[in-house]
């Protein structure tokens, strides 16, 4: 799967979950790793686990590689790495202090 194709199908899995205040950014120029992060909260450890649980599921389904999942233990900020879409799923109150895509945006 192309990495826009896999983007959107990133964006509709967290959707489906009812993710909140999702931001996708095109790191392509800028990342030797991915070509999109996918950044979006959780009202709370369990929206949040729950976030990435649903695309690791889907995932799995629909056959596309997952190269690792990280801090699903805690659930304050879980990432799923799928190559070239790398997806962050936080709790606002981690989103707020980290401010990963204002960090990202000010490489763009």
């Amino acid at each position: 799967m192309h990495s826009t194709e896999l983007k959107q199908f990133v964006v509709d899995k967290v959707e489906d979950i009812k993710a909140r205040d999702l931001v996708v950014l095109d790191v392509s120029q800028h990342s030797d790793i991915t070509d999109y992060m996918v950044i979006c909260s959780g009202t709370s450890k369990t929206h949040v686990r729950a976030i990435a649980e649903r695309l690791l599921s889907e995932a799995r389904k629909a056959n596309i590689n997952i190269l690792g999942a990280e801090g699903r233990d805690a659930s304050e900020w879980v990432l799923v790495d799928l190559g070239g879409v790398i997806l962050h799923v936080m709790q606002e109150q981690t989103r707020d202090f980290y401010q990963l895509e204002k960090l990202w945006q000010e490489h763009a």
